[in-house]
């Protein structure tokens, strides 16, 4: 059946592994993925822990969907305490690997310990097994995977997988599979580094019978046709993400130049288009390609050009994915760099290390305000000359990032808190982060509930855990109602206008709920109430879990199974020390969201700035709605309705 995948507890230090069952009581507590990942990494890893040292968890999750025909059902969640910010670190990618570590046997893979040598795991029907990883360790993040195959002789073996960066202890180290694949955010592939576990490898052949296949095949093709029939995932799947940064940086929603502006100017070259035609001219029609079981087909794949800048980093001509529109904002408005060449080579280059994008081109864009306000010097950046623009320097700053090689690529690969420590001179007042985790490239200052999303998001700043992106659609409060009202009602107010307050504070409750439905499912965000207001939700949920695996959960109970699963991950930033107003671990915005008004842009977007008293106001308001204090601390009377009351006592249900 769909729901007899097992949990893996493997201890690196001692070398044991404990196969287990997960009970029905924890499928319908906690489904799976995202949400169950939570509940293991609260039980699993020990609390104040270093994150790089032993007694901490890394996590590997499919959703309870994955490797079924429900669309997109493809995605992996890896969840650790993140070495970066030292509170939740969790981050999540398509590709292949969640269907083939269930059709392994195995829903999540729990790595504890240390090894005492570089080492991998092998994953496959029903069996787990620690090897050598000699021959793996010191690869590139395509290297590490091929070598692999070849190894165990078999080219469809699926990976998990950290680059070099994350064997130099770079804070920020992503866990990859296939050639973008990436748990941007998490700083999973750091944990990994540090277990001197390199990758996690998985093949498998056992069938996952579904409870209702007549009825899941209808339903899942319904289902499709409602993916592709939206004309949001038709634009996906012409131009690919792109299209999102170039739709929001003519709006005037980017930031630029770390955040001195909220607009690239002069950016043709890297417009959606633009990326679009050079992936047809690498690839011809079919330039487009898509993760398991989803018929959107939203990654490009393209050749780096043969430019004198790419022979003179010697990529020109290498295979990539993408770019998607974080790289856009990493290597282009945040620096202020408007190449496309410049584009693709850094995208291609953090693939190949396993570096988190955003984190690596926030804080190359903040070195460079740094070096203009002359709060570093060339002395500080080895000669680079770190301006705004200097593509050259962006470049070299990614190698020396993920090298640890000179002093400046040292400190900032410990990330922004511990770089403004180490550089002080009033670095920090530049450093726009939340709970030490550099923001994304989009501009939240006109954007008040996108604003509270960032602040509110249990891994830091972030757009994947409760922004309400329709906000920007100006629905109709009729339509908005509709969709804020499902599965449970709410008759309080609700506003079109994406500059207002009031409302905000639901529709990022309600889509912290939604995304992570999503996640412990396992279906991608794109198929779901993320940038398409008639995409599935809660209703859809209930039946094609139902049809596939044969739970049977209302809209309603999977709503509140998404409630749970988001309460675990603030009861553990909170064990961790997350304060709401600290400015290191709190809930809060850097300062110049306050105090700095948008210089570009729209109308209704020029002179905007976030209004601090009615920020405060949002955010104890979504305390109210998550059932918490003034202080975002869960009540008694919460945890005790969640079934959380005694979730320190008691023994891990797995």
């Amino acid at each position: 059946m769909a729901l007899n995948r097992k949990v893996a507890i493997v201890n690196l230090t001692t070398g044991e592994i404990d196969i287990r069952p997960i009970p029905l009581e924890v499928r319908k507590a906690f489904l799976g993925g995202r949400g169950l990942a939570a509940y293991l990494l609260y039980k699993y890893s020990k609390p104040g822990c270093d994150p790089m040292g032993p007694d901490n968890a890394v996590i590997f999750s499919a959703g309870i969907l994955g490797g079924t025909l429900a669309s997109a059902s493809a995605r992996t969640d890896v969840m650790t305490k993140n070495p970066l910010t030292g509170l939740l670190g969790s981050g999540n990618f398509g590709g292949f690997f969640a269907p083939e570590l269930r059709w392994a046997g195995f829903d999540h893979i729990v790595v504890i310990g240390k090894a005492p040598k570089p080492v991998y795991i092998w994953v496959h029907d029903g069996e787990v097994e620690i090897r050598d990883g000699k021959n793996v360790w010191g690869k590139s993040v395509t290297e590490a995977q091929w070598a692999v195959r070849e190894e165990l002789g078999d080219p469809d073996i699926k990976c998990a997988v950290c680059g070099p960066a994350a064997e130099k202890g770079v804070k920020f180290a992503n866990v990859m599979t296939g050639i973008k694949n990436s748990n941007g955010r998490g700083g999973g592939g750091t944990v990994m580094g540090s277990k001197n576990l390199k990758l996690v490898a998985a093949r498998g052949t056992m069938d996952i019978k579904i409870a209702h296949p007549m009825e899941a095949l209808e339903y899942d093709k319904k289902f499709i046709e409602q993916i592709t029939s939206a004309k949001v995932n038709q634009t996906m799947g012409e131009l690919g993400t792109p299209f999102i940064w170039g739709a929001t940086n003519s709006w005037g929603g980017i930031r630029t130049n770390n955040f001195q502006y909220n607009q690239l100017l002069y950016a043709d070259e890297i417009e959606p288009e633009n990326i679009d035609a050079w992936s047809k001219k690498s690839f011809g029609q079919y330039n487009m390609a898509a993760c398991f079981a989803c018929q959107v087909h939203c990654r490009a794949r393209y050749r780096v050009p043969d430019t004198p800048l790419a022979r003179k980093f010697g990529v020109a001509n290498n295979y990539d994915e993408g770019p998607e529109y974080t790289s856009q904002g990493a290597f282009c408005s945040e620096p202020g760099c408007t190449r496309l060449d410049t584009l693709l080579i850094c995208n291609h280059l953090v693939d190949q290390y396993g570096l988190d994008n955003l984190e690596t081109g926030s804080l190359i864009s903040w070195a460079m305000e740094l070096y203009e306000q002359g709060i570093l010097t060339k002395k500080d950046t080895d000669g680079i000359d770190l301006r705004f623009g200097n593509d050259e320097a962006l470049i070299e700053m990614i190698h020396h990032i993920a090298k640890r090689d000179t002093w400046l690529g040292n400190v900032l690969a410990e990330g922004g808190i511990r770089a403004s420590e180490i550089i002080g001179k009033d670095s920090f007042k530049y450093l726009i982060h939340v709970k030490g985790m550099s923001n994304l490239h989009s501009d939240e200052r006109a954007t008040p509930g996108l604003a509270l999303n960032i602040a509110t998001a249990s891994r830091g700043s972030d757009h994947l855990r409760s922004r309400p992106a329709i906000d920007l659609y100006h629905l109709p409060e009729p339509v908005l109602r509709k969709i804020y009202s499902t599965p449970i009602p709410y008759d309080g107010p609700l506003s079109s206008d994406h500059t207002e307050y009031v409302g905000k504070p639901w529709q990022v409750f309600w889509q912290e709920n939604c995304y992570m439905a999503v996640d412990c499912l396992g279906i991608c965000k794109y198929h779901t109430t993320f940038l398409g207001a008639t995409l599935p939700n809660f209703e859809e949920w209930s039946k094609v879990l139902y049809y596939n695996t044969g739970l049977e959960m209302s809209p309603e109970d999977i709503w509140n199974v998404a409630i749970r699963c988001n309460m675990v991950e603030r009861l553990f930033n909170l064990r961790e020390g997350m304060k709401k107003d600290d400015p290191y671990k709190g809930e809060i915005l850097a300062e110049r969201y306050f105090t700095e008004p948008c210089r570009r842009g729209a109308p209704d977007v020029i002179g905007k700035y976030i209004d601090k008293e009615k920020f405060l106001k949002m955010r104890e308001e979504f305390y109210r709605y998550k059932g918490c204090d003034e202080d975002g601390i869960p009540l008694p009377e919460t945890l005790k309705r969640l079934g959380l009351e005694n979730l320190d006592d008691e023994p891990s249900r797995i």
